[in-house]
């Protein structure tokens, strides 16, 4: 796969988080594979069996909503036409086998290598998060101790209330 190809049109830059999985709307992947939505969505509906729940659903009118306000790019002025289909990394890689073009097979690998960095970032940062909580735990430890340290230096510095005793000898 070119590096051109990735940089003239980044998948990873469509895939959204929808009902807590990564997945690509119809528009975009039918702009990856450079057929119409309408064609991709034929295709798959000829072939719905190769397509189940966790590889592809339909959005609701309400996510519909909410993603009209976060894609600039949409067709009829703002508005989706049809509810779109949103697919996941398997159902992206399932559509591309059943398109069977050449485009379709490229941007396919291109979609799964964008994914795979997604879930690579995903578990760094998963990985980040429980350092940064192990720090964060060990400097309240550090953080008690070096309290009682200190408590026992201003003991220390603290004037005495009591007299001290003379030091040498007495004459009684």
């Amino acid at each position: 796969m070119s590096k051109s190809l990735l940089l003239i049109d980044d998948p990873s830059r469509h895939i959204i988080t929808m009902r807590g999985q990564r997945v690509v709307l119809d528009l975009h992947l039918s702009q990856l594979y450079e057929v119409p939505t309408k064609v991709l969505n034929q295709a798959v509906k000829r072939n719905q069996d190769r397509f189940p729940q966790e590889f592809m659903f339909q959005v609701t009118k309400e996510e519909a909503d909410h993603l009209r306000s976060q894609i600039v790019t949409l067709q009829n002025k703002g508005h989706f036409r049809y509810l779109p289909y949103a697919f996941t990394e398997h159902g992206a890689l399932m559509a591309a086998n059943i398109l069977n073009s050449p485009q379709a097979i490229k941007m396919s690998v291109a979609i799964v290598q964008a994914f795979v960095r997604l879930r690579r970032l995903m578990l760094s940062e998963e990985e980040m998060t429980k350092r940064v909580n192990k720090l964060e735990r060990g400097f309240q430890q550090h953080g008690k101790q070096i309290k009682v340290v200190f408590d026992v230096i201003q003991k220390l510095m603290a004037p005495s209330d009591k007299p001290s005793k003379k030091i040498g000898f007495r004459k009684d």
